[in-house]
């Protein structure tokens, strides 16, 4: 089903992203009813947050680097490594249960190119990122202020929006702002090296 709606979007991945994609879901459902890490747990439900999390490399720059703010069970950051295991990426998530779900599927998949940090993302220093996204964590002008000791003049942003995306992005003033809206509720919040 994963590949069959994946297909359809024009979106091609190898047979060991499929098989990883396989293992996430059964490993998110094992943990999930324990330590209630997403709403939920049901096989259609897990397939439509994967297609949501990976939907975005349709239209963004390739990247070398890329944070994820509040991964939570691995939506978008988890999924966008999988599907790019040559690009380094930096999962950052405050929550202990979640980490510890996080660096196990890390282990499990063998995905080298994952980091895991538990921290709030100001907490986070020394770093610099291709791309900074995030998933229903807080409002955009604060995700800016938050990861701005993060970026470069090259940094990209993907914040994945929902029905508030045109109001933040008034809010938060920014003038570089592509949105691309799936579906009735999301939008993906894209920015890409110009000035923020």
């Amino acid at each position: 089903m994963l590949k069959e709606k994946l297909t359809a979007l024009d979106l091609h991945f190898d047979d060991l992203f499929y098989e990883r994609c396989e293992k996430y879901i059964a490993l998110l459902q094992q943990w999930g009813k324990i330590h209630n890490l997403t709403a939920s747990l049901k096989d259609e439900e897990i397939i439509n947050n994967i297609v949501d999390s990976v939907y975005p490399l349709k239209f963004i720059d390739s990247f070398e680097s890329l944070a994820d703010v509040g991964t939570g069970a691995g939506y978008p950051g988890m999924l966008l490594a999988i599907a790019r295991p040559e690009s380094k990426v930096v999962l950052v998530e405050p929550r202990a249960k979640r980490v510890a779900f996080l660096n196990f599927v890390k282990s499990v998949l063998k995905l080298e190119n994952v980091s895991i940090e538990q921290k709030r993302i100001e907490q986070l220093q020394d770093y610099r990122f291709d791309i900074i996204t995030s998933r229903a964590v807080t409002n955009t002008t604060l995700l800016l202020e938050l990861t701005s000791h993060l970026k470069d003049e090259n940094t990209q942003y993907l914040f994945y929006k929902g029905s508030l995306c045109e109001e933040e992005i008034k809010d938060a003033n920014v003038k570089n702002a592509k949105v691309f809206k799936v579906g009735e509720h999301r939008n993906y919040l894209y920015m890409n090296n110009e000035e923020k």
